[in-house]
């Protein structure tokens, strides 16, 4: 599915906020790009906000603009480098090793304003609870586990498979509202339940309590997990764009 040009503003501008900068900052940046005969990936159409403070180096590429945020000595350090290149986790890695640059990776971010619902072939239950989503991350490998972050995702759905004792937790799709704009979504299935559907229906069951609520849709996905890239895909989330980012020791 294809974004409304007025989400793509939303977005921008959440985004925008997110970071720091003016909020037609993003906008702007795109609009110089797209009104001109310029290359968008020359580091000179960059826009940058210099923050001594920052715990972490942020990379964003978002419709057609870019933005690099860290202290002054980063921002320096990366004016000659292309986006193509600044995207990937390994430059920001080698800019930031001497300052004990560290984890968090590159993700692709996908946005949706409407899509399609999904609905079970069976009658299911859906729990909002929290301790359901913990009993789900109990199931799960740590690495997807701490990539989801359900804790940090307000609004859970919880697919609960029915036994005869106990019902046991097998899905997990959830939201966190995010700038008052977005909900930035997470999906997590137990290992054994995978490949069946239901991640992707958990992911609809979110997203449309999301969109109910008037927000736009945000899925990042690391940019090594296939499975959350196909599953943002086959929901109908829209490419938007690239984040990058490091750990400042």
């Amino acid at each position: 599915m294809t974004l409304e040009p007025t989400s793509a503003a939303i977005i921008q501008l959440a985004w925008a906020r997110h970071l720091g900068f003016d909020d037609d900052a993003f906008a702007a940046a795109a609009a110089r790009v797209t009104t001109s005969d310029v290359d968008p990936t020359d580091p000179s159409n960059r826009i940058t906000l210099a923050d001594e403070s920052a715990r972490a180096v942020v990379f964003l590429r978002l419709f057609g603009a870019s933005a690099l945020v860290g202290p002054q000595w980063v921002l320096d350090a990366a004016a000659g480098i292309p986006d193509t290149e600044l995207a990937q986790h390994v430059t920001l890695l080698t800019l930031t090793r001497s300052h004990g640059g560290h984890g968090l990776g590159s993700s692709a971010l996908f946005f949706a304003d409407d899509l399609p619902l999904n609905q079970p072939s069976e009658d299911l239950t859906v729990s909002r609870g929290n301790p359901e989503a913990i009993a789900l991350e109990g199931l799960c490998p740590p690495d997807d586990v701490n990539e989801v972050g359900l804790q940090a995702l307000e609004h859970r759905f919880t697919i609960m498979h029915p036994e005869e004792e106990q019902p046991t937790p097998v899905a997990c799709g959830a939201y966190s509202e995010w700038e008052g704009i977005l909900a930035n979504m997470g999906v997590l299935v137990a290992p054994p339940w995978r490949r069946r559907g239901l991640g992707t229906l958990a992911a609809s069951i979110a997203a449309h309590e999301a969109l109910a609520a008037g927000l736009t849709l945000q899925w990042k996905a690391d940019v090594s997990n296939s499975s959350a890239l196909a599953m943002a895909r086959s929901l109908g989330f829209a490419t938007g764009g690239l984040h990058a980012s490091v750990l400042l020791g």
